[in-house]
């Protein structure tokens, strides 16, 4: 196998494992949108990235962190709704990355790049920047984990048993966006939210417990992006789109599915009797 397949699938793999636990909170929390704006606003990442000359990984994880942090900060003052504040500053970040970008006329981007992603086109680097963010993603998530399913369930519940909420309001968007920051090379801004959801949203058709949805959507995730590989050499298509493409394929399979009745499901059929 050419050593740019290698690298893609490599880099795919690394995208899936962070993307697929982080994808359930997302399902779970209906943060969908909030998943969506981060992925917007990464494009001014990038143009922060060219103008101040850093990493561009460093400027989007910068900026969409910025981001995360000033939505918890309106939140918590409902000036307006979630879902207008969201559409306000997805919308706004991408238009001022764009405006941003055209005004740098010695800057000449391939936008369709970061719109859309090119997985084939993974250098090493990019690998290494996927790397390290695993080694930082998964164990904070390990750690995290119980905090972050009570504070799903219930934030208040959550504070009563002693578990540091106000850390998980700042880990997760965290990092959802250094998730973002490094899946944006390989399937690029515009379809990194659906990463996350379609392969957690399979995975809740037959997971049973909360870690079990994980390590499945993680699961789904690998198969999709190699799929998507398959696909774009069998057929000459985009490789991000087309591990979207297969992650929907997953996904529309696992509608048809019969889940499996949980404990709490029996209870309630016995309790209405025959």
């Amino acid at each position: 196998m050419d050593d740019f397949l290698w690298r893609a699938l490599l880099a795919g793999i690394g995208v899936a494992v962070m993307a697929g636990p982080l994808g359930c909170f997302v399902v779970w929390r209906r943060m969908a949108y909030f998943g969506d704006t981060l992925a917007h606003a990464a494009l001014l990442g990038v143009a922060i990235g060219y103008l101040l000359d850093i990493e561009l990984v460093v400027g989007v994880v910068a900026t969409s962190l910025a981001l995360a942090m000033l939505l918890v900060a309106v939140e918590r003052r409902q000036l307006v709704s979630t879902d207008t504040l969201l559409g306000i500053l997805a919308h706004s970040g991408l238009a001022i990355g764009l405006v941003v970008i055209a005004f740098v006329e010695t800057l000449r981007v391939d936008l369709m790049a970061y719109l859309f992603g090119d997985l084939l086109a993974v250098s090493m680097g990019d690998l290494w920047w996927i790397a390290g963010a695993v080694a930082i993603a998964l164990p904070a998530l390990a750690w995290a984990w119980r905090p972050l399913v009570a504070a799903t369930v219930s934030e208040d519940l959550a504070r009563v048993e002693g578990m540091a909420v106000p850390v998980t309001r700042i880990l997760f968007p965290a990092l959802l966006a250094l998730v973002v920051a490094v899946a944006m090379k390989a399937v690029g801004v515009l379809l990194v939210t659906a990463l996350l959801i379609l392969p957690a949203a399979a995975a809740r058709r037959l997971a049973r417990t909360p870690e079990a949805m994980a390590v499945l959507a993680a699961v789904i995730g690998i198969a999709a992006v190699t799929g998507g590989l398959g696909m774009s050499l069998t057929w000459d298509t985009p490789a991000g789109p087309s591990a979207v493409v297969v992650a929907l394929a997953i996904f529309l399979f696992m509608i048809g599915w019969p889940r499996r009745p949980t404990p709490r499901d029996r209870l309630a059929g016995q309790n209405r009797g025959p």
